[in-house]
């Protein structure tokens, strides 16, 4: 397996940094437990908006643990990418896939272009997975294709040093306001990192009416000059320049294969709507990705890549058209004023919006969360039925 990076390692990634309890059993099922361990633990998310705070712990769980890290991205793909290697992988850092090298209806390999030297190298492949994140102009090339009707994230992120670097809480702000008290559309977050610094980003979404026109510095700006008194951050002192990118949403990109390639991570959309998450669903798709290319070749047969889209929809499916509709419910500032200033009075209802919006509901021990869920994905599925059949109407 050769692994093409276009940057050289260590290499920052614009990233909250914060790894759910799904992405830490992703890491755990590499076998990266030990080295995972070394980073900051915490236990759950302060939730605070409206003049009030919650702190809510992660939810036990029978397959997730109920615990997360904060790991900058520079070092947590790092970490990953030695594993690789040590398992086999060949890594050619400074180099970028530019173009896939077509015939016969398959990918026959890619291009490689040496950053350094500028000298175009080809590489020939039986399979290919395409990780090229947001942006994935390798994706386009093999006819990938965003659905713009679908959501799309936008955020931005720098660091701060802060004594509370430590605090066994990530913070999320759900009612960002400015200096003058205008609310600001989008969430905020602060990740403590545990070694003097945290994490502070601001994002929001595109189903936010005026999405195009909102100057994401100026929101980060101002976000950070309205943070709580008892992170002790100066404004005027961040670490390095803010830094953001867009996300893609909810499955949004299609077809996610072809007879001999897959797509995974942001290059297949599947950043969650509901918080922004991208790196636990990177490392699911990816591992699916790994196993049915595994199938293929211990088959001598490309027809396990096939069933890769209809494992998406078994996975994320259900869950992705739920949060699509959230997401265009809270696109009215308004109305998610209105939705966090009743969930904020109410610790059991904002536990249960955890679970949901972090996509830890558990079949196994069903509550609240899971029948509540239960009722959204049937009313997504009336209306997706709804529309399909108005859509099929004589005009």
């Amino acid at each position: 397996m050769v692994v093409v990076e276009r940057k050289q390692f260590p290499r920052d990634k614009t990233c909250g940094d914060g790894l759910t309890p799904r992405a830490v059993k992703a890491l755990d099922d590499m076998g990266l437990t030990t080295q995972l361990s070394g980073y900051h633990r915490y236990g759950g998310l302060r939730a605070v908006a409206h003049n009030r705070s919650l702190e809510l712990q992660w939810p036990k769980h029978s397959v997730f643990p109920n615990y997360g890290y904060v790991v900058r991205r520079c070092e947590l793909d790092q970490m990953v990418i030695h594993h690789a290697v040590a398992a086999g992988a060949e890594l050619k850092l400074g180099h970028e896939a530019t173009q896939p090298i077509l015939g016969n209806g398959l990918v026959d390999g890619v291009e490689v272009i040496d950053k350094t030297t500028g000298k175009a190298t080809p590489i020939k492949a039986r399979y290919v997975a395409v990780a090229d994140g947001a942006n994935s102009r390798f994706g386009r090339a093999l006819g990938a294709t965003r659905n713009r009707s679908y959501p799309q994230g936008m955020a931005i992120r720098t660091y701060f040093e802060s004594p509370l670097h430590n605090t066994g809480w990530i913070e999320s702000a759900l009612d960002m306001r400015d200096r003058n008290g205008k609310s600001l559309p989008g969430y905020g977050w602060i990740f403590p990192l545990g070694d003097g610094t945290v994490n502070v980003g601001a994002g929001l979404l595109s189903t936010y009416r005026h999405y195009k026109s909102v100057n994401t510095s100026h929101l980060m700006e101002e976000f950070a000059s309205t943070l709580p008194d008892y992170w002790e951050i100066n404004p005027n002192k961040p670490l390095m320049a803010p830094v953001g990118g867009r996300l893609p949403m909810a499955g949004s990109v299609n077809p996610k294969a072809g007879p001999n390639h897959l797509l995974v991570g942001d290059a297949a959309g599947s950043v969650n709507p509901f918080n922004g998450e991208g790196i636990d669903y990177a490392y699911e798709t990816g591992q699916m990705a790994a196993e049915l290319v595994a199938e293929a070749i211990a088959t001598n047969n490309n027809a396990a890549l096939a069933r890769y889209p209809k494992l998406l929809e078994e996975h994320y499916g259900a869950y992705f058209r739920v949060a699509r509709a959230f997401a265009h419910l809270i696109g009215k500032p308004t109305l998610l004023r209105e939705l966090t200033r009743v969930g904020m009075r109410s610790r059991p209802i904002m536990d249960v919006a955890l679970r949901i919006m972090a996509n830890l509901m558990d079949p196994n021990n069903p509550g609240a969360a899971e029948y509540i869920y239960k009722a959204a994905t049937g009313l997504s599925a009336a209306s997706s039925r709804l529309t399909s059949f108005s859509h099929r109407q004589p005009r």
